[in-house]
């Protein structure tokens, strides 16, 4: 039995501290940190197959050569309990010398969201020097996506489908309240250690129904959509400037959930389970991973991580470069990031309500 937590404290502790790790920057004039001779330990809290590995990956040989001193960066996979074993270990980590960070995701912000009690975390006590967007792409084996009549996904309706799921409060609850919503009947293997896996099991035919992040798309399945073994159903789309779902700007020509529901008899963009939905989907990947710094970072630390970042954005081959391995996706840094942290920690307590009743009827999880 789960007990839920308010993280209304937390939340405004959280932009509080956000706020406040941006004054600090802003402020520091240009003091750093020297890392010549050192390595720098990156943790990441899932396995070495999901779209996080990559993201980290990519970053880490740039990030080497514009910290100073261009200290070795060593990526550490720490993956369990949905990502919480890693960051409960972060959590207990205080600053010492600048060489040790971790990077979260949304299966690590929805625990806290949803008050799980495995989280033993807190983020207004983190140093976010990095906030990556991202986002998500569902897909289907040839023969069911055959089913689809355009984008009217009623032709599924009466499949059975199978789903490598993270968890329960983990990222994975924006598909499957989706599957739901388009009134297919999925079943999920739970404690999958990430997306990866769930790709795998695809592929060895375990599962056939899937969503990759962006990144782990690009790399992991566009060689089974090219080799036609996977055809793309739905991206959830990104966000304009008014905060309305538009198409996935990495993916423009596959239609987003939204598109898809709007031509599904039985699913509806508006009402309570569609702002659920939208809520944790604004949570969980316009800021979908973020780099931190433990607590009791110096300033020195966080002005030195936060200008090797913006180094590497304003690297000339940057944008075609990320482009190819993340995507095109914000990659923001001091006040941005900060303000996307706290956009991706708290989400209206009407959603939040909704979804602690939905995983309790849904899954028997019980957080009340």
């Amino acid at each position: 039995m789960l007990n839920f937590k308010t993280t209304r404290r937390a939340a405004l502790g959280l932009v509080a501290a956000a706020a406040a790790t941006f004054g600090l920057q802003a402020n520091a004039g240009g003091h750093g940190i020297d890392l010549a001779g050192k390595t720098v330990e990156w943790i990441i809290p899932f396995s070495e197959t999901g779209g996080s590995a990559k993201w980290a990956n990519f970053y880490a040989p740039l990030l080497s050569e514009a910290l100073p001193g261009q200290p070795t960066v060593v990526v550490k996979f720490m993956p369990g309990a949905g990502s919480t074993k890693g960051a409960n270990f972060f959590q207990e980590q205080s600053y010492d010398d600048g060489t040790l960070i971790f990077g979260s995701s949304g299966s690590t912000q929805f625990p806290f969201l949803l008050g799980d009690p495995r989280v033993k975390y807190d983020y207004a006590d983190w140093n976010v020097v990095l906030a990556s967007g991202t986002g998500g792409v569902a897909y289907l084996p040839p023969e069911m996506a055959a089913k689809m009549d355009g984008l009217n996904a009623a032709g599924l309706q009466g499949e059975d489908f199978i789903y490598g799921n993270q968890g329960a409060t983990r990222l994975d609850l924006v598909p499957t309240l989706a599957w739901e919503m388009l009134g297919l009947n999925v079943e999920s293997v739970m404690g999958i250690k990430g997306r990866g896996d769930g790709r795998l099991m695809f592929e060895r035919g375990e599962a056939n129904i899937d969503y990759q992040t962006s990144s782990s798309y690009l790399k992991g399945v566009t060689p089974l959509v090219e080799a036609g073994t996977a055809v793309p159903m739905m991206t959830w789309g990104a966000l304009d400037d008014a905060g309305n779902i538009v198409r996935d700007p990495t993916f423009p020509d596959i239609p987003t959930f939204k598109e898809v529901c709007d031509a599904t008899e039985g699913c509806e963009t508006s009402g309570e389970k569609w702002d659920a939905w939208k809520a944790f989907f604004v949570a969980g990947f316009p800021a979908q991973k973020m780099v931190f710094l433990p607590n009791g970072a110096s300033n020195d630390a966080i002005v030195t991580y936060t200008k090797a970042f913006e180094d590497v954005k304003a690297r000339a081959d940057f944008a075609e470069i990320s482009g190819a391995r993340l995507g095109k996706y914000p990659q923001m840094t001091g006040e941005k990031a900060a303000t996307a942290l706290a956009s991706a920690t708290q989400v209206p307590a009407e959603a939040k309500t909704f979804v602690v009743n939905w995983l309790q009827e849904k899954y028997g999880v019980s957080l009340n």
